[in-house]
């Protein structure tokens, strides 16, 4: 019988896995269709414009008036998604969230903020760590209708249901504080039971930061020293691949390859914000349904 539950599970995981490649190609598919029909376009110029970093696609823009009583709060501007990068896989979609989504969110979530803590390998339950010292909450999912609004967009963007995704976790740095370089990904049985792997992540920017809390991939494979502004960012910054928040701005990172590997060129962490605050908006997602 043990044997039968063992199978029985390995062929859930299994079938797990074959959905998000399946999705995965269909996503490839469309951007071929996108392509074809020149609603997508990619940069001509130089070899050196097809770097890792230089590399992108840009969705023709759009400005979508966005009423409170339909899909959301405010008016969310130019939307684009840019390809930062292949070593991780990474994407940048400008304006996911309007200016009083981000206000919303901030809102809900201020009473309510608590010493962030990380995830023990050993026993999946939390625990204060020296190498992540901001402030959060989880937001429950589906909490209510612009959250619900905000977890279809994901679900849009990334190709993944709603119901793969864990709750929205709502993140506040003050100055000094910090997230060292770690992996989204499990190394460990125990937290993997519920959803299986994680998969991808999004991270929405809800404010603006004077200087420092750039989210940095130090081990993205690219010559990104010959990006413009690179002067400009942190020292934490310069150690690899890294972005600036920006207010609405939601970047989509994936921390298994299309063949549900680990990707360990997902390694990322958030710079110690030097001047101002930064709010930001977690989305975890899973290889298969997450259970909340």
């Amino acid at each position: 019988m043990a044997k039968w539950r063992g199978n029985r599970h390995q062929g859930k995981r299994s079938s797990s896995v074959v959905l998000v490649l399946s999705m995965l190609l269909m996503l490839t598919i469309v951007l071929l269709m996108l392509l074809g029909l020149g609603i997508l376009s990619l940069p001509i110029g130089s070899d050196e414009d097809y770097s890792p970093i230089a590399s992108r696609i840009k969705l023709k823009r759009m400005r979508l008036d966005v009423k409170s009583e339909g899909e959301g709060l405010g008016k969310r501007g130019d939307q684009w998604t840019e390809i930062l990068s292949w070593e991780p896989r990474a994407f940048l979609y400008h304006n996911f969230l309007s200016k009083e989504e981000c206000e919303y969110m901030i809102n809900l979530a201020k009473p309510h903020m608590t010493k962030s803590t990380v995830v023990d390998s050993k026993t999946g339950k939390s625990k204060d760590s020296r190498v992540r010292t901001s402030s959060g909450m989880f937001l429950r999912r589906g909490r209510d209708k612009v959250i619900r609004d905000i977890e279809k967009r994901i679900a849009d963007f990334t190709f993944i249901p709603v119901e793969h995704g864990e709750g929205l976790q709502v993140l506040h740095y003050e100055v000094g504080q910090k997230y060292e370089p770690h992996f989204d990904y499990f190394l460990d049985e125990f937290n993997t039971r519920n959803g299986g792997q994680r998969v991808a992540t999004v991270l929405m920017y809800l404010s603006d930061v004077e200087e420092g809390g750039e989210t940095v991939f130090p081990a993205a494979r690219g010559n990104y020293s010959s990006l413009p502004g690179w002067n400009e960012r942190s020292e934490c910054a310069k150690r690899g691949l890294s972005l600036k928040p920006k207010m609405g701005d939601a970047l989509l990172f994936w921390s298994m390859h299309p063949d549900a590997t680990l990707d360990p060129s997902s390694l990322h962490g958030s710079c110690p914000v030097i001047r101002g605050n930064k709010w930001s908006s977690t989305k975890w997602m899973h290889v298969g349904e997450y259970n909340v």
